[in-house]
């Protein structure tokens, strides 16, 4: 059997690195969020709903017994139900989420370029509008080579986080020039992060005074992720004791708890309401809350807690509620996005042009 060597199909020898042609193509980030409806009606939250919780990294029951549940019931009840929230918190420009998103995705732009990076920002929604698959096509059409994806969620679940990178992934599936990617995989005990939240809380304390508790409240999941390997649980007490160590709080002036629960299955404890209600019922008259886990003001927190948990807890003996904002547009915490992206982007080229 004949063997063949480089006499018999030369291999042309690496040209000198002085001629070698330049690494061409663009830097993005796309800054990712979990979505919202286009608008808030019955039939556009019952398309969000649909795409939500048809994701299996957001419902983990078995396709044959969830979907009769989510087709049959769910998705017949709870859009017209849900419409009403999104409607009590919209605005005039639209839904908070995306507003608040885009300007982040903006605002960091800007202070990546005052650092010298020149990088396409851009921001997209897990579900919904735009779309990951969307943007990326759009960054790549733009020459995009190398692309940075940030989600905004500091503490890492299967049920968000992975679930943004599944989406880049079956994009990938689907495209032949593949772009380098990275993935930001949590930042929920950066120091810049945590020092947003803390002075955010003290311009709070600052305008409004004090109250004797403060509560922090992270969107739940169910107790089962964290069973089965899921690192939020601990993240989110790792996030609310770092908080509570720069405010100067001693155990009893701050309280962790978890909001939003879907179903009947067991979800991380404490829950936000009942934990509300419980410290009304035992005298307490005033907190403030606050969701360390959202960058951004949405419906669970404009509404699930600035309205309900506010009105639960009043109903229950409280006498003053305080929500404090998410960190939406505040500088401290559009530096300290800019700062995690940035070490992110280390040994990427940033040219302002391909």
């Amino acid at each position: 059997m004949r063997t063949f060597s480089s006499a018999d199909s030369p291999i042309p020898s690496e040209p000198p690195a002085a001629n070698r042609p330049a690494l061409v193509g663009k830097t993005a980030v796309l800054y990712c969020n979990l979505g919202t409806p286009d608008e808030p009606t019955p039939g556009a939250v019952r398309r969000y709903l649909a795409e939500f919780l048809a994701d299996k990294r957001v419902v983990e029951i078995p396709r044959l017994i969830w979907w009769p549940i989510l087709h049959g019931i769910i998705l017949r009840t709870r859009p017209k139900q849900s419409a009403a929230k999104y409607a009590s918190i919209w605005t005039a420009e639209g839904s908070p989420l995306r507003i608040w998103t885009a300007k982040q995705a903006l605002l960091l732009s800007g202070w990546l370029g005052q650092r010298g990076h020149r990088v396409d920002v851009r921001y997209a929604m897990r579900y919904g509008q735009p779309s990951i698959r969307e943007q990326l096509d759009a960054v790549v059409k733009d020459g995009a080579r190398r692309v940075l994806i940030m989600p905004a969620y500091p503490q890492y679940s299967a049920t968000s986080t992975a679930s943004v990178f599944d989406q880049v992934y079956q994009w990938a599936q689907h495209t032949r020039n593949i772009p380098e990617l990275r993935f930001v995989n949590s930042y929920h005990d950066d120091p810049g992060y945590i020092h947003a939240l803390a002075a955010s809380v003290r311009a709070h304390w600052k305008q409004n005074g004090r109250s004797e508790k403060l509560v922090m409240s992270f969107h739940g999941v169910p107790e089962r992720t964290r069973e089965l390997g899921d690192p939020y649980h601990d993240q989110c007490q790792a996030t609310a004791a770092l908080l509570a160590k720069a405010l100067g709080l001693t155990e009893n002036d701050w309280k962790i708890t978890f909001q939003s629960r879907l179903g009947r299955a067991q979800w991380l404890q404490p829950y936000t309401e009942p934990s509300l209600i419980a410290l009304a019922q035992a005298g307490t008259q005033r907190v403030d809350v606050i969701c360390p886990g959202f960058t951004s003001d949405c419906l669970e927190t404009l509404e699930e807690i600035a309205m309900e948990a506010r009105e639960a807890f009043l109903h229950a003996g409280g006498k003053e509620f305080h929500y404090i904002p998410c960190l939406n547009d505040q500088p401290a915490w559009i530096g300290a996005l800019r700062d995690i992206t940035a070490s992110q982007l280390a040994g990427w080229s940033t040219p302002t042009s391909s």
